[in-house]
């Protein structure tokens, strides 16, 4: 899962105050795709919005196969023999020590995006989603192995401290986060507005860590931008693909007709991304009807789902020449509508590789107010490529360093204008 750090005000499920877990969402998000009921034995469960079911034997069934012998004997041998010392804080209960187990297990499958989460974590997880927080505004994620920051949102407390996409988190408040899952990365960052957290950052070109202290803040979310260029170029800026985005989206692509612009720049430079619905909208207004925009692949254990364009297709019979800015900040449903645009032949990628989040996950609920996420499909792009392999290659490579974003120089953008004009 990646994760936002910010107050939302209206975001249903979504992605990740002070740090907030706004997943990829139930039902909308371009990630976790929904939640299931999950505490009945070998049930079968619908996604919602698909004809995709899940089963699994649950309850008391176990796997044949699987000899648990050894697990009751571990249990046993700590129940028997295990003193606590200073070092040692409780002795679990009983069902600590069972979502212990779950959480091993889960871990066991060393997928970042799968994870369980007892009932207090679950609890404040569905919260997040629902409610409003106090944030530093910026989106966390896992990549290689380590807390990356993805993006800072536009004007939030973690981007006027100077928070950059890339940077790898060390250390939360002097803590190392070397094997610190994001779940708990984003527990530690969030907290009350007015107070502050300390990063320890790890970034390229620097050879030494960087400290950076964020104040908390209220974060307004920032969601679209358009104007014409005195050069002709009309350019949208979107920064997150929100509940009313598409509708948002709509609006700028009205201001670009009437501009009489031909040539367009979408600018997805740091959207972490958000509901796949949006994204959907959005492709649809540049392809023809049933083209394919993205697939939900579930590796055979289930029938792939295509998600089609609706046909808006406006440009059919208008001049179009379009450039899409992206960067390592660009996440999820921005790699959605990328791919299903550049893919299509409607726009070139200009810019840096994408994050490359890619996967779907489904939030079940365990039965006690327990929850577990699990990583159930990829997104495909319309060529077949799996965006978590890596992300999005652009068709036009350019790299934007930290000096020239601080001294408000945009080689990315310049290299855009510059095959426009030549098109």
């Amino acid at each position: 899962m990646i994760y936002f750090l910010y107050m939302r005000t209206k975001w249903m499920a979504g992605v990740f105050v002070a740090a907030v877990l706004v997943a990829f969402s139930f039902g909308a998000y371009a990630g976790i795709s929904g939640r299931l009921n999950n505490t009945a034995a070998a049930a079968t469960f619908t996604i919602p919005g698909t004809s995709i079911s899940l089963s699994g034997n649950v309850g008391s069934a176990q796997p044949k196969e699987v000899d648990f012998a050894k697990f009751w004997q571990a249990w046993n041998l700590l129940e028997d023999n295990f003193v606590q010392t200073h070092a040692s804080n409780t002795i679990p209960t009983y069902q600590e020590r069972m979502y212990g187990a779950i959480a091993g297990l889960t871990d066991s499958y060393g997928d970042p995006y799968t994870v369980f989460l007892p009932p207090v974590e679950a609890k404040a997880f569905n919260e997040e989603i629902k409610g409003a927080f106090g944030g530093v505004g910026m989106e966390l994620g896992e990549r290689d192995g380590s807390l990356t920051v993805v993006t800072p949102l536009k004007d939030s407390p973690a981007e006027r401290a100077g928070i950059r996409s890339g940077d790898v988190v060390l250390a939360v408040d002097g803590k190392s986060s070397e094997k610190m899952a994001v779940d708990s990365a984003v527990r530690i960052i969030r907290g009350e507005v007015g107070t502050s957290v300390t990063l320890t950052l790890k970034r390229a070109g620097s050879t030494e860590p960087l400290v950076i202290k964020i104040v908390r803040d209220t974060i307004k979310i920032p969601i679209i931008n358009a104007y014409k260029r005195a050069d002709g170029i009309f350019v949208i800026e979107l920064y997150s693909f929100s509940e009313n985005s598409s509708e948002l989206f709509r609006g700028a692509l009205r201001q670009y007709f009437e501009s009489n612009s031909t040539k367009l720049i979408l600018d997805l430079r740091g959207n972490p991304g958000g509901y796949l619905e949006s994204s959907v909208q959005m492709a649809s207004y540049f392809l023809p009807v049933g083209t394919t925009i993205v697939t939900e692949d579930y590796k055979g254990k289930h029938d792939n789902v295509v998600h089609r364009s609706l046909g808006y297709n406006v440009f059919a019979n208008k001049k179009l020449t379009m450039a899409i800015l992206v960067n390592q900040g660009s996440a999820s449903a921005s790699e959605i509508l990328a791919g299903a645009l550049a893919q299509n032949g409607v726009a070139k990628l200009v810019g840096t590789r994408t994050f490359g989040k890619g996967s779907v996950q489904q939030l079940i609920e365990l039965g006690g107010g327990a929850e577990i996420k699990v990583t159930i499909a990829k997104w495909l792009t319309p060529n077949g490529t799996s965006i978590s392999d890596g992300g999005l290659t652009p068709d036009i490579k350019v790299e934007r360093t930290a000096e020239e974003f601080t001294a408000g120089k945009d080689p990315q953008k310049d290299a855009a204008v510059a095959w426009l004009i030549t098109q």
